[in-house]
């Protein structure tokens, strides 16, 4: 099937189900329901055809595609993938159907908003999610990068919680002005690189852009990025959006979503303005690191369950930055995976909080507290998503935190140590959360709830149950995915002039010799 069109079929395919969807009547919320799951799980399984048919010694851009759209701008529908954009969209495919069945019963009993018009938007979201991974013509990333905003802006301000409409508008206005910065950095890549919006095209024009273009049109493409990631100190739009969001939306804003920001940063940033990136690295080092124990910090103050969850993947999209900005093959394969697994990971935690906040009625902490003892089971999911998502060892975050941190420290050992003291940081919000919410001395409030005395159902188990695998089999086994990484991140660090540091050995008369 190496020929098969995956990548304009896998992109259309959401969009066309968002249609189906939409158009069902409100009153047969069951139906507009089953057939978004079923379409969803469609594109799960041609996306693992994809997966099988990627040849990892293959070309390092391949499923490319390329049809005519606008000539006078030499503007394409072009969709390729490298290794770095297949694992993504993966990830993509096996969350989306995942969180259709987490959102299950999110809108049942509201009179005012329509069930299929939220399933639509979900799967309209995962079109634009799919679009802007797969296009391998620069205009075209940019139109998915700004498409992107409409489905997950609407299901914030119609669907989300009492917060909704400040957080939508506030999520919207921030990406906008980051986008009106990657436009102007678009418009001006475009007239420097040969009239072409074709990626492979500027490639390799980007030798003959002076080196002061260079590094204002990376500033343009970078600030889009560090927004939408969100970096330091562009963060502040995240734990609103994040807070506000239904708890199923949330997993796919913060899991996939917000890696656009540091995916842009390694497909147009770093290959296209090789010295730029060199320049500004320190800059974005001390901003990651800043990051990380910022967030940590803030998220461990948290008394709401989802803005806590938020904060922490700011702390965590700091490990992906340092690892990025290191300019190693360890540290930049430990920041795709981290990518990956911080989809699993925090995606699992903010669904699992979601069935939490559905049962109490708050996502305070202090209005739980020994919701344990009602909840034993998914008091455990709780905990394990927990200690995913501060990497504990035999968990696939664990792996990529690793190889971002040993990455680093063969370069940067100051900002490898520094990072380190984020992880301390994690046990402590992590173990708080948990703590605070579910052990301890049992909260009475709690036994007033009806829906408290419910464990986690047969469909919440099926929601959880592949996240959990996935979480533990990539925490053992990371190969299949590390070895689809690996030669795409090797193409992007010469790409930028580095190679990775040789060993160190103490020479006859004492020295040092790498």
């Amino acid at each position: 099937m190496s020929g098969f069109p995956f990548l304009s079929v896998l992109t259309v395919l959401p969009l066309v189900g968002a249609l189906v969807v939409g158009l069902i009547p409100r009153q047969k919320a069951e139906l507009a329901k089953t057939v978004a799951l079923a379409w969803s799980l469609v594109v799960l399984v041609l996306s693992i055809f994809m997966w099988v048919a990627f040849k990892i010694d293959g070309d390092r851009f391949q499923f490319h595609e390329s049809y005519q759209w606008i000539p006078s701008w030499d503007a394409r529908f072009t969709f390729a993938a490298d290794g770095i954009a297949l694992v993504m969209l993966m990830l993509i495919a096996v969350l989306t159907p995942v969180v259709i069945l987490a959102s299950w019963h999110d809108v049942d009993g509201d009179g005012k908003r329509s069930a299929p018009v939220y399933f639509a938007l979900l799967l309209a979201f995962e079109f634009t999610m799919i679009g802007v991974f797969a296009a391998a013509d620069i205009f075209l990333f940019y139109v998915f990068f700004e498409v992107m905003l409409i489905p997950m802006y609407f299901i914030i301000g119609s669907f989300g919680g009492a917060r909704r409409q400040y957080a939508a508008v506030k999520f919207f206005l921030y990406s906008l002005v980051g986008g009106l910065f990657m436009l102007a950095s678009v418009i001006g890549l475009w007239v420097v690189g040969g009239h072409t919006f074709d990626f492979t095209r500027v490639l390799q024009s980007v030798g003959e852009i002076d080196q002061n273009t260079s590094r204002w049109l990376f500033l343009g493409f970078f600030v889009a990025f560090a927004i939408k990631a969100p970096f330091f100190p562009f963060h502040t739009w995240l734990p609103d959006a994040g807070g506000a969001a239904p708890a199923g939306a949330a997993a796919l804003l913060v899991g996939v979503m917000d890696k656009v920001g540091t995916f842009g940063i390694l497909r147009y940033c770093l290959p296209l303005f090789p010295e730029a990136s060199r320049w500004f690295a320190p800059a974005a080092l001390v901003l990651a690191v800043i990051g990380i124990i910022y967030a940590a910090l803030l998220a461990v103050g948290q008394n709401d369950l989802k803005r806590l969850v938020s904060y922490t993947s700011i702390a965590h999209f700091g490990f992906i930055g340092v690892g990025i900005f290191a300019f190693t093959t360890q540290a930049g394969t430990g920041s795709v995976l981290y990518m990956v697994n911080h989809g699993l990971a925090t995606g699992l935690l903010f669904i699992v909080v979601g069935m939490f906040v559905a049962r109490r009625g708050s996502s305070l902490v202090s209005d739980f507290g020994g919701a344990g003892k009602l909840l034993p089971v998914l008091a455990g999911v709780l905990f394990f998503a927990g200690l995913a998502s501060l990497a504990l060892p035999g968990t696939a975050p664990f792996i990529s935190e690793f190889l971002v941190l040993i990455g680093t420290f063969t370069v940067h050992k100051a900002y490898a140590v520094i990072a380190t003291v984020g992880i301390i940081l994690a046990a402590a919000y992590v173990l708080w959360m948990v703590q605070r919410t579910t052990q301890g001395t049992l909260n009475p409030a709690l036994e007033e709830v009806p829906a408290m005395r419910k464990d986690i159902t047969l469909r919440e188990k099926v929601v959880v149950a592949p996240l959990i695998l996935l979480l533990l089999f990539l925490g053992f086994y990371p190969k299949p995915v590390t070895d689809v990484i690996n030669p795409a991140v090797q193409a992007t660090m010469q790409d930028v002039g580095k190679t990775d540091p040789g060993p160190t050995a103490v020479t006859a008369n004492g020295g040092v010799a790498r």
